[in-house]
């Protein structure tokens, strides 16, 4: 049984603390006591313990005792969390979807001997864990990932629910999204190249450009050809394209009867109450990832990889928790078991090369009632 600290006591974050302790002793840490104690109640395994990340020398203190951390804070706070982590000789799996390079820290986590496995969440994350397997076992020349969490039911306007903050969500509609086309990078405002796309077991949902590709552009730029777009309810884009030209996600603040505050700031708290998803609000997770190449018979064959997940009722965790969190805390024991042992900064691409690991992804995640069902076909 290994010591475990999970910080950030999120959705996603509560997910992977109950599940690590299935099998080892885990703390769960945040800065809001009282969302500890309200989990602290439900799953009183779980230790708690209050901790502002912002505070470094807090933050080493911490973490000192333990085997592993698993890091769930937002995405603003996630590279200087990591940063730290390693400076503190600490290995890390991190789902902090943080806009910086995380290879930057690569050398760093080498001096000091420790692991780092980053972006290990649904997307990125099991994405590129089936990536790196297939480039090891095909020439590729393209790869292509749909994926998006939807609430089942639809509310208009936005027909969305989100379970981490607004503001992480509004990045993804902010931020310069990247996809490589013809062996070059190529950058595109978030929310364009709108396209329908058919699932069988939800019907029609709007795809779009947004920043997914992260490491993989570093890692695999022998592929041509890669993109990565978010899925939507239909409608749901053009809404958040009023919002977006409109100046509601500006960062610089603007003056109200005295009081400064910039529009992202009231954008995020109004639409916080819109798209919070409550406890036990069903939702689904969808996912298809496409690569395409030459196999080892030298076809062209097309692989392709379907995720349909729903909320679980019998514990009661949301299905963007179970695909992001348990991918992460397979990550995890896949590395205490000693399957992963290189020393420095992963993306999920990297150790899903290994076909050990690749397939404890598959297994673990199959194991908590999440299927990817792989299909195939060679083309003409």
């Amino acid at each position: 049984m290994n010591n475990i600290i999970v910080i950030g006591a999120g959705m996603v974050g509560s997910a992977m603390a109950i599940d690590m302790a299935k099998k080892h002793k885990v703390t769960l840490t945040d800065i809001n006591i009282k969302v500890l104690e309200g989990i602290k109640k439900k799953h009183p395994s779980l230790q708690i313990q209050t901790l502002d990340v912002t505070n470094t020398e807090a933050l080493k203190n911490a973490i000192q005792p333990f085997d592993l951390v698993i890091c769930a804070v937002p995405g603003f706070l996630g590279f200087n969390t990591l940063k730290n982590i390693l400076e503190a000789e600490k290995n890390v799996v991190d789902i902090s979807f943080f806009p910086e390079n995380s290879l930057d820290l690569h050398e760093l986590a080498k001096r000091k001997n420790v692991t780092a496995i980053v972006d290990c969440g649904v997307a990125p994350g099991m994405d590129n864990v089936i990536l790196g397997y297939y480039n090891e076992i095909m020439k590729l020349t393209d790869f292509e990932c749909l994926v998006g969490g939807l609430p089942k039911e639809k509310k208009w306007p936005f027909a969305y629910k989100a379970p981490f903050s607004p503001i992480d969500v509004i990045e993804e509609y902010t931020r310069p999204a990247r996809y490589v086309e013809n062996g070059h990078e190529v950058v595109k405002e978030a929310l364009t190249d709108c396209d329908f796309v058919h699932f069988d077991k939800i019907g029609t949902l709007e795809s779009f450009n947004s920043d997914g590709l992260r490491s993989i552009i570093h890692t695999m730029p022998h592929i041509p050809n890669m993109k990565e777009k978010t899925l939507r309810y239909p409608g749901h884009v053009e809404y958040i394209r009023v919002l977006k030209e409109s100046g509601f996600f500006n960062e610089s603040k603007i003056e109200i009867n005295g009081t400064s505050i910039s529009p992202l700031e009231f954008t995020s708290k109004v639409l916080f109450k819109e798209w919070k998803l409550e406890n036990n609000e069903e939702e689904l997770t969808v996912m298809r990832i496409t690569l395409k190449g030459e196999n080892s018979q030298g076809q062209i064959e097309e692989i392709r990889y379907d995720l349909h997940d729903e909320y679980c009722t019998d514990t009661n965790t949301s299905s963007m928790s179970r695909t992001t969190g348990y991918t992460a805390t397979a990550a995890a024991n896949l590395f205490l078991e000693g399957l992963f042992k290189e020393k420095g900064v992963f993306p999920p691409e990297l150790v899903g090369k290994h076909e050990s690991c690749f397939h404890y992804f598959l297994n673990y995640l199959k194991e908590r009632n999440v299927h990817y069902i792989k299909s195939s076909r060679i083309c003409s």
